[in-house]
């Protein structure tokens, strides 16, 4: 073991999927891998933010037993480390009368206690993020000193103090580096998008060159509603080169050496920096309906299956995420469905090994409308009778979930939630959206990624024009913009936040723009109904994007 003049550590980085409130199994995860880590002769372990609670609690850090519960936690997690030290993020009771009752902090475990707290300062409230509603900030920056090295501890945010649509006015990362630290240390709960891999090697290594420090960036896997976190911990060392770099959306752990303020490593684990958005796209969508699953204790998904694009993606998502066994599909023919929309489905579930029922609405359909004939009257077909259509098929597929038990998986892509193109409890039924935050173009690219050993997902679904199939010769063309223009446009308002003006000098065509601006606008109330989504864009709709249901803008 080196001694206090040698400045070294053997350290670990671990990522681990935590449950948000159980304790339990994340104390067991910590110390299991504690004492693993301490076999191998490590002497710091380093966990991801509020590791002993998940990321994040919500409303769940107002009630005082939930944070009572974090404390033992924390505790219990201690007594595992003798003759190894550990840094485990947690929820602490602020000392100081004034402010928020809590702190987010980051303790320093070792000889069987918490050897000192150090609390996050920079909170972010923007987008996802609310912690100011729950945590106070740290008035002053400290380091750890063990033995004889100084570690900067900068929690998440506290390392992106330049890296946003504005700069904090505090930067911990320059107060550390004034103390002497030796080494930045980040635990983190940073939420996966697409595109987020790239940004964090900008940012670590803009921050090393400002510093001139090596860092560490821990961070969580799992899914919790909406947020989906992909892990990809990494060890920066100067000049910004990544040393090593965990796999996404897995748990895992690799050695680093710091000695003199150099990092090392001999850890044999890659750098899979991931370019490719589909393939990540799709690995982030599978991982996410699994962990769902699992931690909500779900067995078997049942969907609709229209022989369109969205539908196939979604089932052939949640057959390699559950096993195909576990997934079942329902066909629901109108007299408008044409047949090889259903040969279509049906090709898909046999190439899957999925089982199916196929249960006509047509019947249903036109129960409603005798029933409703006093009220119809003479009145032309129109869109109640579109949505009538859609609604019988929601309430077969909610009495199959009640029946059977299986989760019902909701098959929207954003481009159709953007619009409104969507029918209340009918297509917008269901527990999880998993395209909700997917262009139906990555859609479309899923499915060529889906079929590329082979056919999977049968030709014709990928080449026929789409359709909801709820009146004679229907397109989606019909109502809305090609959709190569249409998730341009809808990306450029809401990821990017241009206004109409702005969008028009980009060469859009001024009456496409303000016609899609205004079907945005005008469906806030199907979104507020709809199901939790699982997020890879940088501006998902749900918690978010958060807009007034009555408006005039």
């Amino acid at each position: 073991m080196p001694n206090s003049t040698d400045r070294s550590l053997q350290i670990r980085l671990v990522q681990l999927n935590f449950k948000i409130g159980d304790f339990e199994a994340n104390t067991a995860k910590m110390a299991q891998a504690i004492m693993e880590a301490k076999s191998h002769g490590v002497e710091l372990v380093v966990f991801s933010e509020l590791a002993t609670s998940g990321y994040c609690p919500d409303d769940l850090l107002d009630y005082p037993d939930f944070i009572e519960r974090c404390e033992q936690a924390l505790d219990a997690v201690a007594q595992c480390c003798f003759g190894i030290a550990a840094l485990v993020g947690s929820v602490q009771i602020n000392p100081n009368p004034k402010g928020r009752r809590l702190l987010n902090t980051v303790a320093f475990l070792a000889n069987g206690r918490i050897q000192q707290s150090i609390s996050k300062t920079l909170l972010p409230s923007y987008d996802v993020f609310s912690e100011h509603r729950y945590f106070e900030p740290a008035q002053e920056t400290a380091i750890v000193e063990y033995k004889g090295v100084k570690l900067g501890i900068a929690i998440c945010e506290d390392l992106w103090d330049i890296y946003n649509d504005f700069e904090y006015r505090q930067s911990p990362g320059e107060r550390l580096k004034e103390l002497g630290a030796e080494i930045i240390i980040n635990p983190s709960a940073s939420p996966f998008q697409l595109g987020k891999q790239s940004l964090r090697n900008r940012v670590f290594a803009g921050q090393l060159n400002r510093y001139g420090l090596p860092v560490l960036y821990v961070n969580q896997v799992g899914f919790h509603t909406e947020l989906l976190f992909d892990g990809a911990s990494r060890a920066v060392g100067h000049g910004g080169q990544v040393l090593v770099q965990l796999p996404s959306f897995e748990e895992a752990h690799a050695d680093v050496h710091l000695s003199h303020g150099l990092l090392s490593t001999e850890s044999q684990v890659g750098l899979p920096l991931e370019h490719e958005e589909i393939p990540l796209l799709h690995k982030a969508l599978v991982f996410a309906l699994r962990d769902y699953f699992q931690k909500m204790g779900f067995k078997r998904a049942v969907l609709g299956a229209s022989g369109g694009i969205d539908s196939a993606v979604v089932q052939c998502l949640a057959a390699e995420a559950l096993g195909a066994d576990q997934v079942h599909a329902l066909l629901m023919p109108s007299a408008f469905s044409s047949e090889h929309s259903i040969a279509d489905a049906k090709a898909l579930c046999q190439r899957l090994g999925c089982t199916y029922d196929l249960v006509s609405i047509a019947p249903l359909y036109d129960q409603f409308l005798q029933q409703l004939s006093p009220v119809f009257k003479d009145s032309p077909f129109g869109l109640a009778e579109e949505n009538i259509q859609a609604r019988a098929r929601g309430v077969l597929l909610m009495a199959s979930s009640n029946k059977t038990g299986a989760i019902l998986l909701n098959t929207s892509n954003k481009s159709e939630l953007a619009v409104g193109y969507s029918t209340l409890y009918g297509d917008l039924c269901g527990s999880l959206s998993v395209l909700g935050d997917v262009y139906k173009q990555q859609v479309y690219a899923l499915a060529q990624y889906i079929n590329r050993n082979e056919e999977i997902i049968p030709e014709h679904i990928l080449t026929k024009a789409p359709s909801a199939e709820l009146r004679p010769g229907q397109k989606d063309a019909d109502s809305l913009p090609e959709y190569a223009i249409l998730d341009e446009i809808i990306r450029k308002y809401i990821e990017d936040r241009l206004g109409a003006q702005e969008i028009i000098a980009d060469g859009y065509e001024p009456h496409t723009v303000h016609k899609v601006l205004q079907l945005i606008n005008g469906a806030e109330y199907k979104r507020y109904q709809a199901p939790p989504i699982v997020r890879v864009s940088k501006k998902a709709f749900g918690k978010g994007r958060r807009m007034p249901l009555v408006a005039q803008y």
